[in-house]
């Protein structure tokens, strides 16, 4: 076993051994702190009852007056908690009546426990209970300092939870005594409420910093790292020079043959122009020459998108039953980025997704709850896609369905736009035309043109070079003496 392996301790639970840097330090013991309701208990609990699951024995002490079985009924709804663990493994006690003795004889009590039982992890709940039992500073610290020596002596890690919140237990004795600090918050964030952990403090070990996003669920309490706090995964390699095509002939031949492998794209458009159902060309094309497609929408379910696409010859229902095209509907509804890009991201690592639509940029952008965060999230966003292997086209809409100006200043098109694709309304005659160009293409050569194109019943057909007018991107072309646009 290397040195590592015996200095970690693994939680069971990935997303936090992650932000602990691999996991708790061996004979070293934290404070889980935060307001009642934040999940404290939960957590401990839940590494209590899955180091027992393992095999090793815990002891969980009680400090207060209430029955055990109070504590057991309350984790009983999630799926960590099994009953047979209950006695040898992890053993349940109550340390109320030496609390009132004295912190020797509580000290004595727990330590004289855990040595008999050969505990590996001691879970006391309620550090607060105590301070307000004793009204003693000196004790409370002498408990936990002596406390703390006596579990790392039996190779034993503690876990002690605080109702305390963060900045309080800060300019508490508690704070110094302990080799770690993990302070778990419920922050309201216009009319939501979300759960937020942070690793405040680990002796000797790195972790990763900052605030988290945290969850509970049937399953207990995990944890999604920001994203742009983890490192990528896999090494940085070039690019491919091999492209992922549309399946739309004279599209493609616009980009020498698609979009560079591994590339991020941006899609702009107005509203109701087609870069959904281009959108899906995209996953479709690769699903016909085997590539796994991951489409992600904020708008439509997969019939909507599927009736939409079968009015144009685009069987997007027949790859979906095959599995070739997996379908994601994320409902405009209150969501957090962190959260849905977890989500994404493990469909991708399952099916081993080729190719990501994500349908609705600016759904994803207003999740990012902290507009300071926008840039570094898409950032980290693109870069892991990219080391993925994954190539990536994001659907945004542009503001003005016409008109003379193009404003991308509150898009992350520097971030995001590796290419650059603009579907445009342009006006002439009397009529709306919709054109097509490509603006930008990083490190590739491509074709400037300015292209009509048509969606109709008989699917989508990119048109020959518009040279017949001018002023074509402000919306509001100006012929130059052909019949484009006339009437016929």
């Amino acid at each position: 076993m290397t040195p590592r392996a015996w200095s970690l301790f693994e939680t069971g639970i990935p997303s936090f051994d992650t932000l602990l840097g691999g996991g708790i330090p061996r004979r070293q013991s934290l404070i889980v702190a935060g307001d009642p309701g934040s999940g404290k208990t939960v957590l401990c609990s839940q590494l209590a009852f899955l180091a027992a699951a393992k095999g090793l024995p815990v002891v969980m002490a009680t400090v207060t007056s209430e029955p055990h079985d109070k504590l057991v009924g309350e984790l009983a709804n999630f799926s960590f908690f099994k009953e047979e663990l209950l006695g040898d493994r992890l053993f349940v006690m109550s340390a109320y009546s030496s609390l009132k003795q004295g912190a020797r004889e509580t000290r004595d009590l727990i330590v004289q426990t855990v040595r008999k039982r050969g505990a590996k992890l001691l879970f006391i709940d309620g550090l607060r209970a105590i301070r307000d039992l004793w009204q003693d500073e000196a004790r409370l610290r002498e408990f936990l300092y002596e406390l703390g020596i006596g579990l790392a002596a039996a190779d034993c890690i503690g876990l002690f939870t605080t109702e305390y919140p963060l900045e309080k237990l800060l300019t508490l004795p508690e704070a110094t005594t302990v080799d770690g600090i993990v302070s778990l918050s419920v922050a309201k964030q216009g009319a939501r409420r979300m759960r937020r952990v942070e690793v405040v403090k680990l002796r000797g070990r790195p972790h990763i910093a900052g605030t988290h996003l945290m969850r509970i669920d049937g399953e207990g309490v995990s944890f999604i790292p920001r994203m742009e706090s983890l490192a990528p995964p896999g090494e940085d390699s070039h690019s491919p020079s091999t492209r992922a095509s549309f399946g739309l002939p004279e599209l493609d031949t616009l980009m020498g043959g698609g979009l560079p492998r591994t590339s991020a794209t941006l899609l702009a458009g107005s509203m109701g122009i087609g870069k959904t159902l281009l959108a899906a060309h995209f996953a479709v094309g690769g699903a016909r020459h085997g590539e796994p497609a991951l489409f992600v929408s904020f708008h439509d379910s997969v019939a909507a998108l599927a009736a939409r696409a079968r009015r144009i010859q685009l069987d997007v229902e027949r790859f979906v039953a095959d599995g070739t095209v997996t379908y994601l509907f994320i409902p405009p509804v209150e969501q957090e980025a962190d959260l849905v890009m977890d989500r994404v991201l493990q469909e991708i690592l399952r099916r081993g997704v080729k190719r990501l639509v994500l349908d609705g940029l600016t759904m994803l952008e207003q999740s990012i709850t902290d507009p300071e965060r926008r840039t570094l999230f898409l950032a980290a966003l693109a870069e892991r896609l990219r080391r993925l292997g994954v190539t990536t086209l994001y659907t945004r809409e542009v503001s003005k369905v016409a008109g003379t100006e193009l404003d991308f200043s509150d898009a992350p098109v520097s971030t995001l736009g590796e290419n650059l694709l603009l579907l445009r309304y342009v006006e002439l005659r009397g009529r709306i035309h919709r054109i097509l160009s490509v603006l930008k293409m990083r490190d590739s050569a491509y074709d400037n043109d300015l292209r009509e194109f048509q969606i109709a019943d008989s699917g989508v057909k990119v048109l020959s070079t518009l040279r017949a007018a001018e002023g074509l991107l402000t919306g509001q072309a100006r012929p130059l003496g052909t019949t484009i646009g006339a009437t016929e």
